[in-house]
């Protein structure tokens, strides 16, 4: 693998961006409530990541949970959330907009990139890609809008599930607009996605656990982790997720060191990986 691949680390507070950048990342999608798939951060947030890392900020505008097709009220909002991070900031937003009948609402769309160029600044589609019924359709309208990337997991629930899509989408687009890939990559899987797609860009979680004694007392519970209506008194990883600095330098390590060499050995070719990641656990 070339040293010219991009990792984006994906964070849901400033803690989560001290790791991502104490492990050697340079660029961070930056979210809130990330158990419901990422929200529209604090300013405060954004300005204290910018104040004390070196990270360039793709900060996530996305007012609510659930999908992506938003009425007057939640765009309104979008666009102002999107100024207010420009102005404090922010490298880039990432963003999704879609009709009812899952295809890119153009109106919505050219709008807030409209809005980030004229900060000169990176405009992200993010996984509402996923949803389109038109990948084609939805990838040229995209590129005819502007945007810069586009955040996909080749419309499955991981990359890895959709990997055919992505190399699909990088071949035919690829020239033409970024294509990020993510959704459940880790030190473990991501050498295997971009040997099958040839994608230039990675997005991880790196995602961890930390407990909060809080969170559940006898008879309240908090968690939104344990399904199990006993699960808090069970042993589990931890409460809430961040983002852990070793992932962070593991998977980093993955991605920008050679991918793999062969060494000639007479008639036989020794397949040698270049960093041992086989202690990794899963999380």
């Amino acid at each position: 693998m070339s040293k010219n691949l991009e990792v984006e680390i994906c964070c849901g507070s400033y803690y989560d961006t001290l790791q991502a950048w104490k492990g050697g990342a340079k660029r961070v999608e930056l979210n809130s409530a990330l158990h419901l798939g990422g929200l529209t951060p604090s300013l405060g947030t954004l300005r204290q990541v910018k104040k004390n890392t070196g990270l360039k900020v793709i900060c996530m505008v996305r007012p609510r949970g659930a999908g992506f097709c938003y009425n007057m009220e939640d765009f309104e909002v979008m666009l102002e959330d999107a100024h207010i991070l420009l102005e404090n900031g922010a490298d880039g937003i990432a963003f999704g907009c879609l009709t009812a009948d899952r295809k890119i609402n153009e109106k919505q769309t050219k709008k807030m990139v409209q809005l980030i160029k004229s900060y000169n600044k990176e405009s992200v589609f993010h996984r509402a890609f996923d949803c389109v019924t038109d990948i084609n359709e939805a990838m040229q309208t995209l590129i005819e809008i502007g945007v810069d990337r586009v955040l996909t997991s080749g419309l499955k629930s991981t990359a890895i599930a959709g990997a055919e899509t992505i190399q699909y989408l990088q071949k035919e687009y690829g020239e033409q607009i970024e294509i990020l890939a993510g959704s459940g990559l880790n030190a473990q899987n991501v050498q295997d996605l971009i040997r099958k797609t040839n994608v230039k860009q990675i997005h991880s979680s790196c995602k961890g656990w930390l407990p909060d004694m809080t969170t559940c007392s006898e008879d309240v519970s908090f968690s939104y982790r344990a399904k199990e209506k006993d699960a808090c008194r069970e042993a589990i990883v931890g409460d809430y997720e961040v983002v852990d600095v070793v992932l962070v330098r593991k998977f980093i390590n993955m991605v920008t060191c050679e991918l793999t060499f062969e060494i000639e050995k007479e008639d036989e070719k020794e397949l040698k990986i270049c960093y041992d990641n086989t202690a990794l656990p899963e999380k």
